[in-house]
């Protein structure tokens, strides 16, 4: 069975992780053949491309296939993704992200591929964006969804979001869980070295958050409660893992509301380096606006931290109110405040929360997981059977 992955750019990301781990996992397995498309990886966000490099007949670069719209190199593209999936005959084309989902699909249809899988890693539309931009992005996903044989998606929340949109039909999708290397959560360890490395006082109290300095991710919201926490809290240190657009504007923001000697920026930190920093947290704050699923809470939960997140799409999929930790509604940052002073309180709450988190990571998030669920999908379609939603 050939299997061929498209995704837009190779940053350093979730969607972008779970689609390298895929398609290594996969490549592994016998009788499968897979190998990825993908557009050029530009900007402060990294690139993952490096993880590809032992493979080089696994990657081919779509020069075209852009983040942003626009329309001369989205044809360019959409003809070259053409030209290489008839070369190539793939008996399944499994797209990711907005553009080559979108792109993607058309092509595999003009191919004639006879299964096409799209992965839904977060949503393309919903409240987070205007009227304009969500009329656009909803009509071209129904437009896609009718060259769609099936959607996976990393949450429950994606479905329910499309299928209100009129996208597809229930038993077109299935959720399976953005799988990774649990161990090396499971063994981070809060090393003293890696905190007086990053100027943070042995018994402060950390609170993280591992994310791109982007729009809709949430940093100003935590910077402010962060803020309310400190005359209660003193010994509180906030760590950003991350970089991106955004950083100049909030590392001036953090200078202006007096914050620069308590916040720490990491700067861009390749993967296998977010386990040792998980390591030193005390808890992870996660206040996006916009995401299916982050890979950042079940690896905070693998490493036994506590979350704190938004009510946003999938979160409570993983962030499990009062168990593993504290869901706030979208934009409430004093009861952000107020969470992260609860935690910062009682250390057998946050052990507690660890605890059962660890456990459910343990079970629902092993990369060997996802990579076996999406198997045993790619058989049951490429047999004319459908799994139903699950």
């Amino acid at each position: 069975m050939r299997v061929t992955h498209v995704i837009t750019r190779l940053i350093v990301g979730g969607a972008q992780e779970n689609t390298i781990a895929s398609v290594l996992g996969l490549r592994r397995i016998p009788g499968l053949e897979v190998d990825l498309l993908a557009g050029p990886t530009n900007g402060p966000e990294g690139s993952l491309v490096s993880a590809l490099t032992p493979f080089p007949e696994a990657l081919t670069l779509v020069p075209h296939l852009v983040r942003p719209v626009h329309p001369w190199k989205d044809l360019l593209a959409l003809r070259h993704l053409t030209r290489l999936l008839r070369a190539r005959q793939p008996d399944i084309v499994h797209t990711h992200s907005g553009k080559a989902g979108v792109l993607g699909r058309m092509a595999a249809a003009r191919a004639k591929i006879p299964v096409i899988i799209h992965h839904i890693h977060g949503p393309s539309f919903g409240p987070f964006q205007g009227a304009l931009a969500n009329g656009i992005f909803t009509a071209a996903e129904s437009h896609a969804a009718k060259f769609t044989t099936h959607f996976v998606c990393s949450a429950h929340a994606m479905t329910k979001l499309y299928l209100a949109a009129g996208i597809g039909r229930p038993e077109m999708y299935t959720r399976i869980f953005s799988g990774f290397r649990v161990e090396p959560f499971l063994a981070a360890l809060n090393d003293p070295i890696l905190r007086s490395q990053l100027g943070i006082p042995a018994d402060a109290f950390v609170i993280g958050k591992i994310a791109r300095l982007f729009p809709l991710k949430g940093h100003e919201d935590l910077l402010l409660a962060f803020q309310r926490i400190l005359p209660q809290c003193p010994h509180a240190r906030l760590l950003l893992v991350g970089d991106g657009t955004l950083r100049p504007q909030l590392e001036a923001r953090t200078r202006a509301l007096g914050l620069a000697d308590k916040v720490v920026f990491t700067g861009l930190l390749p993967p296998e380096a977010v386990p040792r920093h998980i390591g030193i947290m005390d808890c992870v704050a996660h206040l996006s606006y916009r995401e299916a699923l982050s890979r950042a809470l079940p690896q905070a939960l693998a490493a036994a931290k506590p979350v704190i997140a938004y009510d946003f799409d999938g979160a409570d999929e993983i962030c499990l109110d009062h168990q593993t930790g504290f869901l706030v509604r979208q934009g409430h940052i004093n009861l952000v405040a107020e969470r992260l002073l609860l935690l910062a309180r009682d250390s057998n709450l946050r052990a507690q929360f660890g605890a059962r988190g660890q456990e459910f990571v343990r079970a629902n998030f092993p990369v060997e997981r996802m990579v076996a669920n999406l198997h045993q999908l790619y058989l049951q379609l490429a047999a004319g059977r459908g799994p139903g939603a699950t």
